[in-house]
């Protein structure tokens, strides 16, 4: 069980971040989600389009609950969680959506799986095959994916079941005027031969009751 505490506008986010003075600068990524995020009082309006163009009517009209800035998904194979830079908890028609977002400017996806796998200890290979398992992935990723995403995409996964919720959405959303890094995300989407771009959700897999979704929102550019 976690108690929150209701923020105070975007500076309460920045307490929350592993590095508060390093993260936190005009034009990046956690200042700019916050600031969106907090003007909208809801879903951004690209985000809200965003759900808005999916062909199931209930996340077209879905309907944000509460959202927790910085929410840590604990993993197994070591002590370090998925740092996910916001959580959202929607009504989606009788059920639940648990939506991750991953706030990007021109920050890239961090190591590839490739470059984190390097010299595996036990516990990375734990948690590799639990990350494959809980995205339905028959195949290991290959190298050039990026390991972020695995990790942001099963974390809504673990909190949409951990909710009973019937939807698991990972956002990404881009304040990049160049839509940065998409590239790297669309081949994350094509582990589950599905295509997708700007303003797209995509469903990739049904995983037991849970349905998965991803997408890429671009906000107004830095």
């Amino acid at each position: 069980m976690k108690i929150l505490i209701p923020t105070d506008g975007p500076q309460s986010w920045q307490g929350l971040l592993a590095d508060p003075e390093k993260h936190w600068r005009d034009g990046h990524s956690a200042k700019m989600l916050a600031e969106s995020w907090e003007r909208a009082q809801g879903f951004p309006s690209e985000v809200r389009d965003l759900l808005a163009s999916s062909p199931e009517p209930a996340l077209a009209e879905a309907t944000p609950l509460i959202g927790i800035p910085e929410y840590q998904v604990p993993l197994p194979g070591g002590s370090r969680p998925s740092q996910n830079d916001l959580f959202v908890l929607a009504a989606a028609g009788s059920s639940l959506a648990a939506i991750m977002i991953e706030g990007k400017v021109e920050e890239p996806f961090g190591p590839t799986v490739a470059e984190w796998f390097t010299d595996a200890s036990p516990g990375k290979q734990e948690r590799f095959r639990f990350l494959q398992e809980k995205l339905g992935l028959r195949e290991p990723p290959g190298g050039n994916i990026r390991y972020q995403l695995l990790h942001r995409t099963a974390s809504a996964v673990i909190e949409a079941q951990r909710f009973r919720a019937r939807f698991a959405v990972m956002i990404v959303h881009s304040f990049s005027s160049q839509h940065a890094w998409l590239d790297d995300y669309q081949a994350f989407l094509a582990l589950f031969d599905k295509k997708g771009g700007v303003g797209d959700l995509v469903m990739l897999s049904q995983i037991d009751a849970v349905e998965l979704y991803c997408g890429w929102a671009a906000g107004p550019a830095a």
